[in-house]
């Protein structure tokens, strides 16, 4: 058998452990690193105080290319969210739920937080707005024997009538109805995200045996009542939607299924 000694009593077993001890530190401060690379150095919740690092696993900054030309990005370079919020906790401690003070659908609270994403469309592989009117989308439309949305009554928790549906938005990358455009009884035309519309209608067996199925067509959301549509966050520009007026929209019509009716936000039990 042959000499595995390298010097003296130190052979290629004690070798192999040691690289694969000094790899496998490596490994671990690389990986540690790597998760602090975003979303970090931590902040005391309710000061705002930098909390202090840890030696050798703060890792540096994370930068990322946008796409369509619009630059970099990077997260640690933007200032800290404003803690100034329309609420309280409910008592001095880190992780006190909070309060609301006002309206926590428009001030942005629990279920109807929001990120405050970036303030212009989002866009499809070729540089076109990703979310517009099915009138201004390339060559996408309701299937004939579906149910047109347009022109149906909307109907909102409280069972009471909040507008008609003005048009459709499409998602030109998925090829999918995201928004429902309503007018209000007001006017006011809003959107409302597909998710929380059941579109009620006639179904094709329905229209063969019409004792089957005599529902009359119309949308029903459930999320908001029909005097709280006027408040859905408006858009700045028409027939374009941002990507962070989407966020807004999306919290408002979430934020309603804790605070639209002050039944809703007490306990179950």
């Amino acid at each position: 058998m042959g000499n595995t000694y390298i010097a003296g009593v130190f052979d290629v077993a004690e070798l192999s452990f040691i690289l694969f001890f000094i790899f496998f530190v490596g490994l671990v401060v690389y990986l540690n690193r790597e998760s602090r690379r975003e979303g970090y150095p931590l902040e005391h919740e309710q000061s705002g105080a930098v909390q202090p690092g840890v030696p050798l696993t703060d890792g540096t900054k994370k930068t990322f290319k946008l796409p369509h030309g619009r630059g970099t990005y990077t997260p640690e370079d933007l200032p800290r969210d404003p803690v100034n919020i329309a609420a309280k906790q409910a008592f001095g401690a880190p992780g006190a739920p909070w309060v609301p003070t006002g309206n926590p659908m428009a001030d942005g609270l629990g279920p109807a937080a929001y990120a405050n994403r970036n303030d212009y469309p989002d866009l499809t592989f070729d540089g076109r707005p990703r979310i517009v009117p099915i009138g201004n989308s390339h060559e996408i439309e309701i299937a004939p024997k579906d149910q047109n949305p347009v022109g149906l009554p909307v109907y909102a928790a409280d069972k009471k009538l909040a507008g008609t549906v003005s048009d459709v938005w499409v998602d030109q990358s998925e090829h999918i109805i995201r928004y429902l455009e309503v007018t209000t009884n007001s006017g006011k035309k809003v959107l409302a995200p597909m998710f929380v519309c059941a579109v009620q209608g006639k179904s094709w067996l329905g229209g063969i045996m019409p004792i089957v199925d005599d529902q009359v067509p119309l949308i029903d959301i459930d999320a908001i009542r029909a005097d709280q549509f006027d408040a859905v966050p408006e858009l700045a520009i028409p027939g374009q939607i941002t990507r962070l007026e989407e966020d807004k929209i999306m919290a408002y019509y979430g934020g309603g299924y804790m605070y639209a009716t002050p039944e809703r936000a007490e306990p179950w039990l």
